[in-house]
Formats: C-alpha cells, sequence, structure tokens
C-alpha cells in the first residue's frame, strides 16, 4: 500500500518528457506541466507549438515562466524521497536473512523470491512483480536462499517435476532425456500427496504420544498397586514379630529394610520407565512440531527436498512398551524370616506360607514334556505329562535338542518374562531332579547341575538327602519329603522357588538370578536302580491334592 501510494505521488511530480522529477517546473496555457528545458528543446525541434500531451497547438510560442507553487512542492516530494530511502536503509539485511538480488550497494532486506527469475527482491525492486501484468503471473514465496537449487543441474531449467520412480525433483527437460519410461507428475500434485501423509504422519506420532502417556499411568498405577502390597507384608511382619522380646525385634527390622528395599528397586525401575518414556515423548513431540512445520509449508519443492532428504516420515526408534510393567514381587520374605524362628512360630509360618504358596498358584501354568529332549532311555506318558526311567536304551530319531547322556526331558513350552507355576508329583521315588534350565544349555555331553551351568534345580538322593544345586550346593534339611513340589519363576525378579505342597511350605530359592535367555521346565527321573526308581514324575494340575 505505501509502495502504491509512493507511485501516485511520484506521477504528479514528473514530467512526460524526461520522465523524471521536474528541474524548474513551467506551466503552458493548456494546463500541463513540464520542465522548462524539456518543452523548449521539444518545441526548438518541432514545426509548430504543440502541447506533448494533448496535442494543442499555439500560434505563437508562450511565454514560459516556472510555476512556483508546483516548484515548491517538487522540493517537498524531493525531502520525502530522501527520508523513505533513508527509512530503507535501515531494512538493511541481517545475517541469516535473505537480501536483495537487484540492489547494487547496501543490500536490502527481501521481501519475496520469485521462483520464476529465480531472484529475490526488496519492497523496492518487488514492486514491477505487483504492478506490471506480466509479471503478476509469477510465483513469489517468503525469501528462501539458494534459487539456483531450483534449476536443473543437468538441463539448467526450473525444478517443475516430480519422478515418482526415482523419487526426485526434475525439469521439463529430464523426462525426454533421461527418465523416457519414468511416472511423472507436477509438483504441485505431490506436494498436496505429501501434505496428506504428512498429516497421517503427525497422527501416528500422536497415537505414540497417547500411548506412552497412557503407560506411564499404568506404572504409576502398578507402583500404588505395590506399594499397597508392601504394606500388606509389613504389616504381617510386623503381627509375627511384635509376639517376641529382643530376637523377634530384630528379626522384625531386618524384614522391615527387605521390603523396603524391594519397593525402593520397584520405585527405582518406575521412575527410569517414566524417564524413558518421558524421553520418547519428548523425542516424538519434537519430530511432531518438525512435521506440523513441514505441514504448513506452501513451498512445493522444499517441502518435498525435506521430505526425501529426512526420515519424517518414520518416528524416531522407541522402545517396545508391551510387555513392560511393574509387578508385586513374590520373593517369601515374612516366610524366610519367620522360618528362623521355627520352634515358636511354626503355626504362623505354615499360615503364612499357605498365603505365599496361593499367590504363586495364581500364575500357573500348563506344562507338558517335549519328546523331541527325552534321553532315549526314558519313558513318556501319552499326554505327555509323565516320565519315568526305563531299562534299556530305545531306538529314538537324532535329535541335537535331545539330551544324549543324561536320563531327563524339558518341557515344550519356553518362558522369557514375567511368572510362572507348575507341580510335579514325586512320591515313592528315592531319586529326582526338578527346576528350569535355560535354552542353550548342553544336551550331549556330561552336565553338572548349577546356575553357572544354566540349570537351577533341586535334587533328592538316596531317599532322603536333598539339596539345592546353588554354588556351592545347600543340604535342605526337610522335617518331611515332599510328595508334591511346586516351582516358581519370577523372570524378571531373577527368582526360582521351590515348594512343599502338600506341608505349604518353602524348600529353597535361588535369588539375585540374571535370565537372558528363555527358561523351560526341566525333569530328571534319574536311574531306575533295577526297578528302586520306576515311579514316574507326574505333572500335577494346580490345586488339585
Amino acid at each position: 500500500m505505501a509502495a502504491a501510494n509512493y507511485l501516485s505521488s511520484e506521477d504528479q511530480f514528473v514530467c512526460s518528457i524526461c520522465l523524471d522529477v521536474f528541474t524548474d517546473p513551467v506551466t503552458i496555457p493548456c494546463g500541463h506541466n513540464f520542465c522548462k528545458n524539456c518543452i523548449t528543446e521539444h518545441w526548438n525541434t518541432s514545426d509548430r507549438c504543440q502541447c506533448p500531451m494533448c496535442k494543442e497547438v499555439f500560434n505563437t510560442r508562450p511565454d514560459l515562466r516556472v510555476n512556483t507553487f508546483i516548484s515548491e512542492m517538487v522540493v517537498q516530494f524531493r525531502q520525502s524521497a530522501q527520508q523513505k530511502a533513508s527509512s530503507s536503509e535501515q531494512q538493511e539485511s541481517k545475517p541469516g536473512e535473505v537480501p536483495c538480488d537487484v540492489c547494487t550497494e547496501t543490500k536490502l532486506k527481501a521481501l519475496k523470491s520469485c521462483l520464476v527469475c529465480l531472484a529475490s527482491y526488496c519492497e523496492t525492486h518487488l514492486e514491477p512483480h505487483l504492478t506490471a501484468s506480466r509479471l503478476k503471473r509469477h510465483q513469489l514465496i517468503d525469501p528462501v536462499e539458494n534459487l539456483e537449487d531450483r534449476m536443473c543441474t543437468k538441463h539448467d531449467k526450473p525444478l517443475e517435476l516430480f519422478c515418482k520412480t526415482d523419487q526426485t525433483c526434475v525439469c521439463m527437460l529430464c523426462p525426454i532425456l533421461d527418465h523416457k519410461t519414468h511416472e511423472f507428475v507436477p509438483l504441485k500434485e505431490e506436494y498436496e500427496g505429501q501434505k496428506v501423509e504428512l498429516k497421517k504422519t503427525e497422527a501416528e506420532i500422536q497415537q505414540m504420544i497417547q500411548k506412552r502417556r497412557l503407560k506411564i499411568q499404568v506404572i504409576k498405577h502398578s507402583v500404588d498397586l505395590s506399594e499397597k502390597d508392601a504394606d500388606r507384608e509389613i504389616a504381617e511382619g510386623v503381627q509375627v514379630f511384635t509376639a517376641l522380646k529382643e530376637s523377634v525385634e530384630r528379626g522384625q527390622v531386618n524384614l522391615i529394610v527387605t521390603i523396603k528395599a524391594k519397593q525402593k528397586r520397584q520405585e527405582k525401575q518406575a521412575e527410569a520407565f517414566i524417564k524413558e518414556l518421558e524421553q520418547e515423548i519428548s523425542e516424538l513431540m519434537k519430530r511432531s512440531t518438525e512435521v506440523v512445520q513441514l505441514s504448513l509449508s506452501e513451498d512445493h519443492l522444499h517441502l518435498l527436498q525435506s521430505v526425501q532428504s529426512s526420515n519424517i516420515h518414520h518416528p524416531p526408534p522407541t522402545k517396545d512398551w508391551t510387555k513392560v510393567s511393574i509387578r508385586p514381587s513374590y520373593e517369601p520374605t515374612v516366610v524366610r524370616a519367620v522360618s528362623q524362628l521355627v520352634k515358636t512360630l511354626s503355626k504362623k509360618i505354615k499360615t503364612l506360607a499357605k498365603a505365599e504358596l496361593k499367590r504363586v498358584q495364581k500364575f500357573a501354568v500348563d506344562v507338558t514334556l517335549d519328546p523331541d529332549t527325552a534321553h532315549p532311555q526314558l519313558i513318556l506318558s501319552d499326554d505327555g505329562k509323565q516320565v519315568h526311567t526305563g531299562k534299556v536304551l530305545q531306538y529314538l530319531p537324532n535329535n541335537p535338542e535331545r539330551f544324549s547322556l543324561n536320563a531327563c526331558v524339558l518341557g515344550t513350552q519356553g518362558f522369557s518374562s514375567e511368572s510362572f507355576y507348575y507341580e510335579v508329583q514325586v512320591k515313592k521315588m528315592p531319586e529326582w531332579d526338578l527346576g528350569v534350565v535355560r535354552e542353550s544349555i548342553n544336551r550331549n555331553e556330561g552336565i553338572t547341575l548349577s546356575p553357572e551351568a544354566g540349570f537351577w534345580t533341586i535334587w533328592l538322593r538316596n531317599g532322603n538327602k536333598y539339596e539345592a544345586l546353588d554354588d556351592p550346593a545347600v543340604p535342605l534339611p526337610l522335617k518331611t519329603q515332599p510328595q508334591k513340589v511346586g516351582v516358581f519363576v519370577d523372570y524378571e525378579e531373577g527368582l526360582v522357588s521351590f515348594y512343599d505342597v502338600d506341608a505349604a511350605a518353602l524348600i529353597y530359592s535361588f535369588t539375585g538370578c540374571s535370565f537372558t535367555e528363555k527358561l523351560f521346565p526341566y525333569f530328571g527321573p534319574c536311574p531306575n536302580r533295577g526297578g528302586k526308581n520306576s515311579a514316574p514324575l507326574i505333572i500335577s494340575p494346580v490345586g488339585v491334592n
């Protein structure tokens, strides 16, 4: 608008002969104004005195006198023009701003860039594009640098098409000379399509952000539940140990410290998860901002080149949070603490152990024996629930998963997360091995049952010698012989516990284990011993006596 006013004012003070601002303006009888020298020279070279504007003819040459009013207005106009020029100097382009390509001395800040002329213009030099009908058809955009990048480097023509085959911007000659069989669309068509894709990408990212925010709420809720479980365990422990004197009070303190430490670990784990989720949300929101900004661009080429040169449609790498959770730990803390006072608290121990067993039994799974892993001397039932050792070796197909030296067999299903529990009947057996093993254990050589070798097991030998095969082995002075053994694994907690199901008593726990592979249920019915150890190991339904 300011430029239009400027032109309107300038037209009033421009001589129609020299097309410049008046110098010594004079008015002739018809009312038109000219520079004194311009109209004088015009009449000197003409056959008659005629107005150059209206063509009125004068019989005698008029006397020329300077029009003082117009002369004063011209002076004011020149001063105003100088002030505007001074104002323009204040708009000199700064570092990081696009300068005008036409300015010869001081480079003013460009207001627009022309995609046809491949040049950027300040306010003054942009005026022809706003007024000239031929230039009005040119496409103007916000000022950008490196307009030469919008030219085909091979044919020196503007990039006006998009090659869908090569996913690149090309000029009008490229389809003829270099991309003859390729598919092409106008830049605007591809631009519109990419804007649609950007909206889809933005929606996907927002959905990912929402899922992670919901996951944070789930984790926080899990922490609350864990805290309640910790409070419950503390209450149970306090109820037991307050009945004792000094020795019981020491046990009570130790119990609370243990449970609090466990709860603290869970809280730290939750904080770590939340921090990681918030970091992913931050990265996703950053990508979302980039997508939104790019989708708002009106520069077709810039948008397409940005999409092609980046992974804007692919959200940043994130973790799969589907199986991540904060769950209560089922390590039998209270049971082990009370066991030290077995003489005076045997009844309470049994009550607590029953409650503990009921909790882990909620993680019962259906275990079936895998015949492809069974040693040739083992005999499996048709339903895969029983196994005993025969007297002779069977002729079985060679299988790399089969145990070749030790009389043992694995369950068919492996577990690599969360918790699981199963029960095995062992009555009338003087020898047996039970537990879990990692998937990569050696099956074709003699094995050593130890956590270091990938085995977390207990066994019975000679009918009365129970041991936990830890590093080193731990004797288990059991008062009664278990008839049914429960095996519980908390994979994430690194816990393997064994229970006497009928007595509702904890037999032994491997704690602080580090699991990195699938774990498989392990069954070793041991040698037949001439029929003395011919009873089977039986996988029993949980909760059935």
